[in-house]
């Protein structure tokens, strides 16, 4: 058998949702968009083809029949992502009748079309469903592409790397240039391990080593570029980490320090990506006509691909759906998909990149916003399968598609807002995250011994910074 790898089951969900695109602009019937799904990505089986042409996740689909069980007045079945990806995957594990009835039904799909009625067993010499590893990796509780986690030592361990190179290196060495590469990467790629006024210490030292290099006036032009773009690096970090702790003006002050540090820098990526959390900022302010003005700034220097797929959804989107402007909305998000699929790195990790999880939820964000109830459901749930569980992406996406469940079954909004408040501690909890939270608390009655538990924690949350500015303890 061959092993699928990570980056190719990435170009498979890519391709599979281009395809999904490109028929509905064709009017094409869900089995025509599942047909070519299949054509094109032969280790495709049809009844994960079907699922793709719907642009449902696993997750999904695990509602989905949940939904149709209720209607039934049956409790839902013990249906699992594991069981759906080996039914998907395998050739030896298939759905009992009852289930097989059952996804045919939330499908609109014959068993035929989901080659439920018979065997799928294709040549050896031809790409295998996904290979056998990854029919163990639908049991793991693991999350494909998760690294181990970094311990709070390292946080010190890099700035202090940093400092001693500050202080032996000559003034014009690259090392020093390389040196502050690494600690942004290694800050950024592990910025969600941490919690936020952990890392936000760290930063704030790291970056007054460059400030007090900067000041020295004995490095050259170039390395003083250098030096100013990993401030302005250092900066945007600050202003991420203060927002998540709910210092909204603090979060301006580095946002902007770190936009100007950009342009003096002539580092384009890092300006529009301080445009895009400045919209941010302002949106949750419910300053939506400036996080335009923001987002609008940074699109008029964004590099193509990643990064300006990212302004896009991240800062544009949620307010074109806020204001009401569904269309625009649309347009900007299907104009960030494309921008995503023509990228040869696709997706990126860390907190500067831009991953499938972050995608979809502003996706669910906007859907939400509009009114589109079942589409933020799919956005959301797709969203969640591309998180790994206990982590603030997680949390975000479990909340999201919580206040989408909430108008038709509350109690299960409840319950993932109860997942959460038991996953992740409260010094780990974003100001979006309990933002959410909050609105999730206020669009429920209290109606239920859940709802109720829920109120309660929801105000019994210690804030993140109290009024002497101390921290939640870790």
């Amino acid at each position: 058998m061959i092993t699928v790898t990570r980056e190719r089951r990435t170009i498979i969900r890519q391709t599979a949702a281009r395809l999904r695109l490109q028929g509905q602009l064709s009017g094409h019937a869900t089995e025509q968009i599942a047909s070519a799904i299949r054509a094109t990505l032969p280790e495709v089986g049809p009844m994960e083809a079907w699922r793709l042409a719907l642009g449902w996740s696993r997750g999904t689909t695990i509602r989905r029949v949940a939904d149709l069980y209720r209607s039934r007045g049956l409790l839902p079945p013990g249906l699992s992502q594991p069981m759906l990806c080996r039914w998907e995957h395998g050739n030896h594990e298939r759905p009992s009748a009852e289930y097989v009835e059952a996804l045919s039904t939330i499908y609109e799909a014959t068993i035929e079309q989901l080659g439920l009625d018979r065997w799928d067993v294709r040549p050896g010499n031809a790409l295998d469903r996904y290979s056998a590893g990854v029919l163990e990796a639908c049991a793991s509780p693991v999350r494909e592409g998760m690294t181990p986690m970094t311990t709070d030592a390292g946080l010190p361990a890099v700035r202090e790397s940093l400092h001693l190179a500050l202080l032996v290196e000559p003034a014009d060495s690259r090392t020093v240039a390389d040196l502050t590469d690494a600690a942004i990467g290694h800050y950024a790629l592990n910025y969600s391990k941490h919690p936020p006024a952990t890392l936000f210490a760290e930063v704030r030292l790291s970056r007054e080593l460059l400030r007090q290099k900067l000041t020295t006036n004995d490095t050259s032009q170039a390395m003083n570029r250098e030096v100013r773009r990993g401030i302005g690096w250092f900066s945007a970090l600050l202003g991420n980490l203060a927002f998540h702790l709910g210092d909204h003006t603090g979060a301006r002050a580095h946002l902007a320090t770190a936009a100007t540090y950009g342009e003096r820098s002539g580092d384009a990526r890092l300006t529009a990506w301080a445009c895009g959390a400045q919209a941010m900022v302002a949106r949750a302010g419910g300053e939506h006509v400036q996080a335009l003005e923001h987002a609008e700034r940074g699109l008029a220097c964004v590099p193509a691909g990643l990064a300006r797929a990212q302004l896009l959804a991240w800062g544009q989107v949620p307010s074109l759906a806020a204001l009401g402007r569904t269309q625009d909305a649309d347009q900007a998000f299907a104009e960030a998909t494309r921008e995503l699929e023509a990228d040869r790195a696709g997706f990126a990790p860390g907190r500067f990149g831009y991953d499938e999880g972050e995608h979809r939820l502003h996706e669910a964000e906007a859907h939400r916003a509009l009114g589109r109830t079942a589409e933020a459901q799919s956005a959301a749930g797709i969203s969640l399968d591309a998180c790994t569980l206990g982590t603030p992406g997680w949390a975000a996406a479990s909340l999201t598609l919580a206040q989408a469940e909430a108008p038709a079954h509350p109690a299960d909004a409840v319950q993932r807002a109860l997942d959460v408040l038991d996953r992740v501690p409260a010094a780990r909890l974003r100001s979006t995250t309990r933002s959410r939270l909050t609105q999730l608390d206020t669009a429920l009655t209290a109606g239920s011994t859940a709802a109720s538990e829920l109120r309660e924690r929801v105000r019994a949350l210690p804030p993140s910074i109290d009024v002497h500015g101390l921290a939640t303890p870790a």
